[in-house]
This record gives C-alpha cells, sequence and structure tokens, in this order.
C-alpha cells in the first residue's frame, strides 16, 4: 500500500539544516512511519548557493526566497534552521499558510514573541517540533525511567552543564548569535541543560542567576569592532517543584570542551551520572550493592534500549549525533500523523525561553526568582 508524502521545505543549510537533513532522509529508512518524506525546496542566500544546496541535499529544487516555501502549496512542513532572530517571522508565516514548522532552538529570543508562535500554532492546529535532540538518546530516557520508577530513590540534588569552546577564541568575529536579537550562551547551549534538567527531574520552581560576558568585544569583519551585550556563561541555582534543589551552565567558552552535556543526578538511593561526550553510557550508583563492591556501573547502549534496536543489532556500538535527530524526526512524524503527541512543540520551547529569561532577570536584580 502506498504511503502518502510529506513534502518538505528546508530554509539554511548551516550546521543545524544539514542535521535536518540527515533526520528526514534516515528517518524512513529506520522507523516505519506513516508518510513517505520528500525532500521539496530548500532556501539559502543566493540563488547560486540554493542551487548547490538543493544538488548536494537531494531536494528537487532551490531557491533564494524563504517565502517561496510558505507560499507554495505542496509543501507541508517547513523547517526554519535560520538565524535565531528570524525563528518568529518565518515560523508564523508558515503557520499563517497552514504548514507544520519544525524549529532549531531556540524558539525565539523573546518570551513574548515565543507565547505568540506557540499560540499562533494551537490556534491553526498545526503540529510543531523544537530541535532538543539530545532528550531523544535512548540513555536519557532510560534515566527518565529510572528516576520515575524510584531506583534512585527521592531525588535531592542536580547538575547539568553544556559547554564548548566554539566561542573562546577573543579574536573570533562578532555573529548573529551575539546580537541580542540571538540570545547568547544561556539561551544558545543553556536552553539544553535546561531542558535536560526538567526532562529528568521535573518543574523548576525558581532560579537564581549569573550570566556573565566575558569578552567585551569582537571584530566586526569590517575593521571595527562591535559591544559584546549577551552572556558568554550563563549559571543558575535551581529548586524544582519536587523539592530537590540543583545548577546548571552554559558556556561557549569553556577551552578545550567540543561537547559536554553531562549531568549528575543524586537520590537516597543511588545516582546517574552521564556525559555527552560518551553519550552511549549512562553510570548508575546503588546503594544498595554490597560495602566493598559500590561504585558507578557503566550501562552501555543497547537494543534493550528503545529505539536502539532499529539503528543496530549489537549492543555497544553507538548511535550518533544525526542517529538523535532521526529520532526527533521519527517522533515529529508520528505527531503530524495523529499517531502520538509532539514530542517537543512550541508550548515546551516557549517554557524553555520563560526559564532562560527569568534566569536572565535574576542575574540583573541578583536575587531569587519564581519561574511564572
Amino acid at each position: 500500500m502506498t504511503k502518502p508524502r510529506l513534502r518538505i521545505g528546508l530554509i539554511g543549510t548551516g550546521f543545524m539544516g544539514k542535521a535536518h537533513v540527515f533526520g528526514f532522509t534516515s528517518a524512513p529508512r529506520v522507523f516505519d512511519l506513516p508518510y513517505e518524506l520528500e525532500l521539496r525546496t530548500v532556501a539559502d542566500i543566493t540563488p547560486q548557493a540554493a542551487d548547490e544546496a538543493a544538488r548536494r541535499l537531494g531536494f528537487a529544487r532551490g531557491t533564494a526566497r524563504w517565502q517561496d516555501l510558505v507560499e507554495d502549496p505542496d509543501i507541508d512542513v517547513i523547517s526554519v534552521t535560520a538565524p535565531n532572530a528570524l525563528h518568529k517571522e518565518m515560523s508564523l508565516a508558515a503557520i499563517r499558510a497552514g504548514k507544520h514548522v519544525y524549529c532549531e532552538k531556540p524558539l525565539a529570543p523573546l518570551a513574548q514573541d515565543a507565547l505568540e508562535m506557540s499560540d499562533a500554532a494551537e490556534a491553526a492546529g498545526v503540529r510543531t517540533q523544537v530541535g532538543f535532540n539530545y532528550l531523544c538518546n535512548p540513555m536519557l530516557g532510560l534515566a527518565r525511567e529510572m528516576i520515575a520508577a524510584g531506583e534512585l530513590g527521592e531525588i535531592r540534588g542536580y547538575r547539568g552543564i553544556h559547554c564548548e569552546d566554539y566561542m573562546a577564541d577573543a579574536s573570533g568575529a562578532f555573529t548573529f548569535r551575539h546580537d541580542p536579537a540571538g540570545g547568547g550562551a544561556l539561551a544558545d547551549i543553556g536552553s539544553h541543560a535546561l531542558a535536560t534538567a526538567e526532562y529528568l527531574c521535573g518543574p523548576i520552581a525558581s532560579v537564581m542567576g549569573d550570566c556573565v560576558t566575558v569578552i567585551q568585544e569582537r571584530p566586526d569583519g569590517k575593521g571595527a569592532t562591535r559591544k559584546v551585550e549577551v552572556d558568554d556563561i550563563g549559571r543558575a541555582f535551581l529548586r524544582f517543584e519536587s523539592g530537590a534543589t540543583g545548577s546548571i551552565e552554559g558556556n561557549w567558552i569553556a577551552t578545550g570542551r567540543k561537547m559536554q552535556h553531562d549531568f549528575e543526578v543524586y537520590g537516597t538511593k543511588g545516582a546517574l551520572a552521564f556525559s555527552q561526550e560518551h553519550f552511549n553510557v549512562l553510570n548508575f550508583f546503588n546503594t544498595d550493592d554490597a560495602r566493598g563492591r559500590q561504585g558507578f556501573r557503566r550501562i552501555e547502549a543497547g537494543p534493550d534500549h528503545a529505539p536502539y534496536g532499529l539503528f543496530c543489532v549489537a549492543p555497544g556500538h553507538q548511535l550518533g549525533f544525526n542517529d538523535l535527530k532521526a529520532i526527533e524526526v521519527a517522533g515529529y512524524v508520528n505527531a503530524i500523523a495523529g499517531k502520538s503527541p509532539e514530542p517537543f512543540n512550541f508550548r515546551k520551547g516557549l517554557r524553555i525561553q520563560t526559564l532562560v529569561e527569568t534566569i536572565q532577570a535574576s542575574s540583573r536584580e541578583k536575587h531569587w526568582l519564581d519561574v511564572t
């Protein structure tokens, strides 16, 4: 029986644009999806760049006008991987045209914009997804399952961190990420730490933030410099609704770190430790182990941790970053078909932006703030 087609339009062909394409092309080969996925049109900054991207990435055509995707009745889903400040305009235009929207994080630079986007999507009845694919890791799913089942007992403490060094060089150019409309380290990568914290430990009730701009100015590419007003490091102490406490950090000047998305969870009966740098492993400490035999034990990802087995029948062979994107795409496509809830929709993206802004406000005001 022939499946209906879900036709994809992609805006942007940088790092995350390519990751979206890997997800769209891999997911149908791994999962039994309700649609055939068709790469219809890709938009880039010039006609030449768009045509080259279409050829290279497997789209039927390219265009220099992202509006062409919105206006095309033959496109069902629009992926937005453009700079952060453009997410709102592009997503709202797609929603008005009745398209489903898959937008990379952060959903929008301001929570009020994210709220407008969420309300519009829900009113239009379209399905949305925000790119938080680290949450698709089977090892994070296992950690959440263990916490919910009480294997760690009462959760007392949490530590989360997302550190990279792609902004560590002070001579590096001013980019869209340094623009106040682009966000800063807390919004750009600290958002992942916040999403993981709530995924594992539930809602955060209050925060105490500290956002620091270390590199005060950067070259603008025109022989001058521009003042940097966003944070290079964003930290926060957390109080969860459950009574647990913890902390998170987002840091894009962490020299030597390429992908440190780590967490530790401490309970009365056990603890978990995880590092994205070895993200096919979850480490578990159990207080029931005999004295003299205690220690963190290594749990290797394998077919017992769905959906790992759909990618590989052998344990320990490991998933990769783009496999997580395929898992994210599969969940989203099933939601579009009405087979499951949206995994991480615009409303959830709004929640993360609300947390970011509350931490930023706490840093400015220098006291604890409740998350509303």
